[in-house]
């Protein structure tokens, strides 16, 4: 049954089981992975295989197949160092759906040469449109990446600088809330200061880019 809302043609239906040990046998795993890997998934299948043959969108050199993997989860936490497992072993780009009882979320990994260079995740049970039409794969890759990325593009239409704006973006969210974080610890009135003085021009680069992007 397809019953997922992706709304992908029947010849691109895979919906094989894989087993955990699968994993175990291509890339060696110290035992606190392993131990994620048992204790967090409950189930992985193999949905969906987008590929020139299944969905007739030409491969690139960059993409030649993007996988679909549904994963079953034994709590609503997802692993992200098990998908670095996995996206090590899989040699294709990879969109994850994630399944707790009732709830779904998504996760896709920003692949390049073969290598996980980034992960992106929607919240739980939040309503993505995906795209997965497109002139090649290597388009509707960019297409289902861009549905995670929660900034307007504005005039931006080259895919890798929408990549490094998110990215700026997101360093500075993180340097903003470490810097809120060590003002409230800080006992001293004059490192206090300097300390808010830093926060306040991070502030203003994050809202230039965001203002930018518009």
């Amino acid at each position: 049954m397809m019953d997922d809302g992706l709304n992908l043609p029947k010849s691109a239906y895979v919906n094989k089981f894989i087993a955990k040990s699968k994993f175990y046998e291509k890339v060696t795993l110290n035992s606190k992975l392993q131990k994620e890997f048992t204790d967090k998934i409950q189930r992985i299948t193999w949905k969906y295989k987008l590929a020139e043959e299944t969905i007739g969108i030409s491969k690139t050199d960059t993409v030649t197949e993007i996988q679909i993997f549904e994963i079953s989860l034994k709590e609503q936490v997802i692993p992200k160092n098990v998908l670095k497992v996995i996206d090590k072993t899989i040699p294709y780009q990879i969109l994850y759906r994630f399944v707790h009882e009732e709830s779904v979320a998504y996760g896709i990994t920003l692949k390049e040469n073969n290598k996980a260079e980034n992960y992106y995740f929607s919240d739980w049970d939040e309503a993505l449109a995906f795209n997965f039409s497109g002139v090649s794969l290597e388009k509707v890759y960019q297409k289902l990446i861009k549905a995670f990325i929660r900034i307007e593009s504005g005039n931006k239409t080259d895919f890798k600088e929408i990549i490094a704006t998110d990215n700026k973006i997101k360093v500075l969210e993180k340097e903003i809330s470490l810097l809120e974080g060590k003002i409230n610890k800080e006992k001293q009135f004059n490192r206090k200061v300097e300390t808010n003085k830093i926060l306040l021009e991070k502030k203003a680069q994050l809202k230039k880019i965001k203002e930018d992007v518009k």
